[in-house]
């Protein structure tokens, strides 16, 4: 039986349908945040190609109109299904394109916040269930060009808007709602109540979706689809997805998982000695540490292109991590436990998301930071334990797992790592410069109690040199641009309010501690229109 299937069975699941919305993934963080188990699929995924049946069903939105040629249609099987659905801005369109509604394009473009009057209905108290508990306006926000100019026939009007007559309808008896605000979306200050309101109270899901009880089910089926004797190899890097798919293996499996630490050569100070502490000492996974940092650098060696250097190291990586498998795999064998049967993969949901998108891959901005790709013709089977799960499920697991908050808070780091943070040509000088750099930044920022507030934080190393007077002589040494910023999805992200004082501390430890620096500036842009990383 496969991770999806068996994940339906245990837990109650609610489809949500991509329309192509920049929110669809926090439709499904809100619903989860619900304790709702849901996953999201393209909307033009058919009903009967289904291997479960939902408890309900969310029509997401979409940068579409209704009146686009080629706009995005769902199976007309989702209204027969007899599950409640609920449509979210173009979502709400589509249900009354299938039930008879009308629809109109805005004289005014309303985009922004709006304030939602909600209609009560005594007689029919089930279309009052969507709205339960909230006060009788509440500020939602909107962002469509098409609204209903009438509703299908039996649908009640449960709110307004001044600009909305129809800006959310039910029926009671068909189980069906549509609203033209994004609840998923912070700026709708009732938002989560109102998806809580759908997916317990009109679904009538179980809350059942905790980490608590994904830990004792999924180790049950590592073991189960693994089987008694069954052998594990899988890459780690000290991260907190790797860190908490290995825990789960040794708790599921014991020494029959291989973990496979690559000291690239490019990571941060002192890393591979810490990370193989606290894997293999401190929670006792079966750990193998490679150092192929010379062939790595070598490698990189008078490289300047960021996406040369991403598939120099995506390569070499594989390449490492093959021959560590193989030797692994051989000894193995020869101690009579069989061959490797399994490679593991840290995918998350996100992943997940992104590549089963209606929108399709997204223009290419830099190859993914993540390297290490999947090998060609490989005979391994992919056991994923984390891919149903989003970031901060995967944290609140390894608290469960017992991880150190050292490895559960730790900022994200790419897998190309320091190399596309020394922007132009990586040598070894180069790498400690901006190793040093890094080291001394995070440690002041810990030690200002700010490491929980930034999402991630870095110092990159700038091609360029400036102008500098140390000890009354005149310098021309290297720039350290400091990044860090605030983001809950890292799709976009703003700059993170550094304090006066610590900046202060920070530049000023760098300039006296990293020889080859006389100048450190601080990134202010967001993203968009930048990126996290400089490269």
């Amino acid at each position: 039986m496969d991770t999806v299937t068996e994940v339906h069975l245990l837990y109650d699941t609610v489809l949500i349908l991509d329309f192509g919305s920049q929110y669809s993934h926090l439709i499904t963080r809100r619903v989860r945040e619900a304790g709702v188990y849901c996953e999201l699929l393209p909307c033009t995924q058919k009903i009967d190609d289904l291997h479960f049946k939902p408890k309900g069903i969310i029509l997401s939105g979409s940068p579409y109109s209704i009146f686009d040629e080629g706009a995005p249609h769902v199976d007309p099987k989702v209204f027969q299904l007899g599950v409640p659905v609920l449509g979210i801005c173009y979502g709400l369109q589509e249900i009354a394109r299938n039930k008879g509604g009308k629809i109109g394009i805005c004289e005014r473009r309303e985009y922004g916040y709006a304030k939602l009057n909600i209609v009560r209905h005594a007689e029919h108290p089930f279309v009052d269930k969507l709205f339960e508990g909230l006060p009788e306006t509440s500020e939602v926000w909107m962002s469509h060009g098409d609204h209903l100019d009438s509703a299908p026939a039996g649908f009640r009007i449960i709110g307004s808007t001044d600009t909305s007559a129809y800006a959310a309808v039910g029926h009671d008896d068909a189980k069906i709602f549509g609203i033209q605000f994004h609840p998923e979306v912070t700026h709708s200050v009732d938002g989560k109540q109102v998806l809580r309101n759908f997916v317990l109270g009109i679904c009538e899901c179980e809350a059942n979706w905790t980490m608590a009880s994904f830990i004792d089910k999924e180790i049950e089926r590592i073991r189960a689809v693994v089987g008694p004797t069954g052998q594990v190899v899988g890459a780690v890097s000290g991260g907190v997805d790797s860190t908490v798919a290995a825990r789960l293996m040794k708790e599921a499996i014991g020494d029959r998982f291989h973990a496979v630490l690559v000291d690239n050569g490019v990571m941060r100070l002192n890393e591979c000695q810490s990370v193989k502490a606290i894997l293999k000492d401190r929670l006792g996974i079966n750990l193998e540490v490679v150092d192929a940092s010379d062939l790595f650098l070598d490698r990189l060696a008078g490289v300047t292109d960021p996406e040369k250097k991403r598939k120099i190291i995506g390569n070499t990586f594989i390449e490492v991590f093959e021959d560590q498998a193989a030797i692994i795999d051989k000894q193995s064998e020869l101690s009579g436990h069989g061959k490797i049967d399994f490679l593991l993969q840290g995918t998350l949901y996100p992943d997940v998301i992104e590549s089963i998108s209606f929108k399709g891959p997204s223009a290419t901005i830099k190859t993914h930071h993540n390297v290490g790709g999947l090998l060609e013709n490989m005979r391994l089977k992919l056991i994923e334990p984390l891919r149903e799960l989003f970031k901060d499920e995967v944290r609140a697991l390894g608290k469960l797992l017992n991880i150190d908050d050292e490895l559960v808070w730790r900022h994200p780091f790419p897998g190309p790592g320091i190399a596309i943070r020394c922007l132009g040509e990586v040598s070894r000088p180069q790498v400690q410069i901006a190793r040093l750099a890094d080291h001394i930044y995070i440690e002041e920022i810990k030690k200002a109690g700010l490491y929980r507030s930034i999402s991630q934080a870095y110092a990159a190393l700038l091609p360029i040199r400036s102008v500098g007077v140390m000890g009354d002589k005149r310098t021309y040494e290297q720039v350290i641009a400091l990044r860090a910023v605030e983001s809950t999805d890292f799709m976009t992200a703003d700059w993170f309010p550094m304090p006066y004082d610590v900046l202060k501390r920070i530049s000023n430890r760098i300039i006296n501690e990293v020889k080859g620096v006389n100048r450190v500036v601080y990134d202010v842009s967001s993203k968009p229109p930048s990126t996290i990383e400089w490269e």
